[in-house]
């Protein structure tokens, strides 16, 4: 296969994110193709990590930390910003398309062997393990997909398991409680798994400890965020784990809730080894982060934020963010898009959509995406007063820019998929 054959492989199978519909609850297919494949996902040890938001940051910030303690490192996340490779990287190097092309070839073949047709997830996943297996990695960090039990990387036996939080979202799936998406997540848990609990509620802290890891480390009684103070590009953090308190740690990433998913991190990374970590490992591994789309500053004069919060929960962080980090003299601009499937009321409303003083609302570049007209409608029922209909986000991000000066701020939000059009066109446009 070359990389166009590849991407038709997969274009032309189920696929949650174009459709928003999964099949019956089971790990089955992936099962059966991964036996053929020979277990490849059983050849390193893993580092598991879900949650309903932060789960991508700190996955990022274990990469880090694992690559200063000089071990080379798999990581799987989806979705991905811009392009499909992103999704597989080995030491933070996306996947180069002949290898991607190669591996995906590799699974296409074992399929009729297997007698199985994959999703488009389970393909991507079952390559992603065949790749890291092959470069014969020392560890990798694998973000969950969907909740968790029965999502296509919960093959994987993990050494450690990672939940940041959890809130209300994919309840079409699990639901319609909180309690109901907990006990899915739970399922990344196996027996010999330490786990890492970010999750403070007791009612949901109790369904994590009943699944049976080996051992059970939560926030504020194992580990902690101690300080969190905003610096410039980021946060100066002091990080509380099971053996150690680390001082003035940087991490070059925007909001106070990245401190949680840093003591999360950290905490991970010690069970895996068993041991505290050198200073100058901590302070390299969270200095080298980077989030693509996650609260990431892309130009000053005007200050360009995009940021690809997709549920309430991520939207009202985004919001705060927002907020109270960052003050312009000049006008506050939203730029947003969202999925069907979400309620764009609740999602406007917790990014505080109101007090804007200009909405661009968009369509997501996405078969799932919400039209303009419906979402600039919820807008005005939100409250907002100056919304503005485009059909798409490049053209949402043009007229902002030719009506913006250099005291305004400009948010684009809603969407990984509206983030994935935007910072684009906003690094092409500071570039020129």
């Amino acid at each position: 296969m070359n990389v166009a054959q590849a991407l038709a492989h997969l274009d032309a199978r189920a696929n949650y994110e174009k459709t928003g519909a999964i099949t019956g609850p089971s790990l089955d297919t992936i099962e059966r193709l991964m036996s053929v494949m020979g277990e490849p996902q059983l050849s390193y040890p893993v580092i598991h990590v879900t949650g309903t938001n932060g789960k991508g940051s700190t996955a990022q910030m274990i990469t880090r930390l694992l690559m200063a303690h000089g071990l080379t490192v798999g990581t799987y996340s989806s979705p991905h910003l811009e392009r499909i490779n992103e999704r597989m990287t080995y030491n933070c190097e996306p996947i180069s398309d002949d290898d991607f092309a190669e591996q995906i070839g590799a699974v296409a073949d074992l399929e009729v062997l297997a007698g199985v047709q994959p999703s488009y997830f389970e393909i991507v996943t079952a390559a992603a393990f065949r790749w890291f297996s092959d470069l014969a990695i020392d560890v990798a960090v694998v973000e969950v997909g969907l909740l968790g039990r029965w999502d296509a990387t919960n093959v994987v036996d993990a050494q450690v398991a990672v939940i940041t939080n959890v809130a209300l979202d994919h309840t079409e799936f699990a639901g319609p409680a909180k309690t109901d998406i907990a006990r899915e997540k739970a399922g990344i848990i196996k027996a010999g798994s330490a786990v890492v609990l970010g999750e403070t509620d007791p009612e949901l802290v109790e369904i994590f400890r009943a699944e049976g890891g080996a051992v059970v480390l939560e926030r504020g009684e194992d580990f902690d965020c101690l300080e969190n103070n905003l610096a410039v590009g980021g946060r100066v953090l002091d990080l509380r784990t099971p053996t150690t308190v680390y001082t003035d740690v940087f991490v070059p990433l925007n909001g106070r809730h990245q401190g949680d998913n840093a003591a999360a991190a950290l905490a991970a990374v010690e069970a895996f080894f068993a041991a505290p970590l050198a200073e100058e490992i901590v302070t390299e591994g969270f200095a080298e982060v980077l989030m693509p789309g996650r609260f990431e500053v892309l130009n000053h004069l005007p200050l360009v934020i995009v940021d690809g919060a997709h549920n309430p929960a991520g939207a009202d962080v985004c919001a705060q963010v927002f907020f109270e980090d960052f003050h312009p003299e000049g006008r506050r601009i939203l730029i947003v898009g969202c999925l069907r499937g979400r309620d764009p009321v609740q999602l406007l409303s917790a990014l505080r959509a109101d007090e804007y003083d200009l909405v661009y609302c968009c369509t997501a570049p996405s078969p799932r995406g919400l039209p303009a007209a419906e979402l600039a409608a919820a807008a005005r029922a939100n409250g907002c007063d100056d919304v503005i209909e485009m059909p798409t986000v490049s053209s949402a991000c043009e007229r902002a820019s030719e009506g913006a000066s250099v005291d305004d701020a400009i948010l684009v939000t809603g969407s990984l998929y509206v983030v994935g059009e935007a910072r684009p066109y906003f690094l092409k446009r500071r570039m020129a």
